[in-house]
This record gives structure tokens, sequence and C-alpha cells, in this order.
């Protein structure tokens, strides 16, 4: 409900921090549904998240890293799920890929 409230606000940029948190794995796809139909209506739609099936969905990815916390802050990563996935050149990367690859 916090989610719809905002969503119909005014603004072309629209920022999500886990959006799947607390979601049941079914209701994934229809948050899916509902970025592309954001994205589709001209609003960028920036996604933080962890949930494999939403970095396999993205338009572009930005990975952080290379660690968490003090590791992290630097740019390891940027690009196409594809390309992320090809490269498996960070830890994101390799788990990503082998839920691409199954």
């Amino acid at each position: 409900m916090k989610l719809a409230a905002h969503l119909g606000e005014k603004g072309d940029v629209i920022v999500l921090d886990e959006p799947t948190a607390g979601l049941h794995l079914a209701d994934v796809q229809t948050l899916l549904d509902l970025l592309d139909r954001l994205v589709d209506a001209g609003r960028s739609v920036i996604v933080i998240e962890h949930h494999q099936a939403v970095m396999a969905h993205a338009d572009w990815i930005i990975d952080l890293g290379p660690g968490a916390g003090h590791d992290g802050g630097r740019i390891v990563f940027e690009g196409t799920p594809g390309e992320f996935v090809a490269r498996r050149s960070t830890l994101t990367g390799e788990h990503l890929a082998r839920y691409v690859t199954g």
C-alpha cells in the first residue's frame, strides 16, 4: 500500500530500496510487470535490490563492492545483465550467472 500511494505522485524518477523484501516469490513477477509499466510510461526506475530475478530483468546493473560495509563503496561493474553474467567478474555476477544458467 505504501508503494502504491507513492506511485501516484508526480515525478519522473522513482527510487525503490529492496522492493521485494517481504514479498512472496509469486508476487515478484507482479512487481516486475509494474516496474515495466512505469518505464513504458516514461518514468525512470532505480531499484536497489539483491533479488536475482529483479537483477536479471533489469536494463542496467551497477554493482558496488568489492565487499560489503567498509570493504565496499566502489563501482566494480556497470553494464547490462547479459554482460554481468558473461564477465562473472564479481561475487554478485557469479551468483547471477548461476541463477540465469540454472
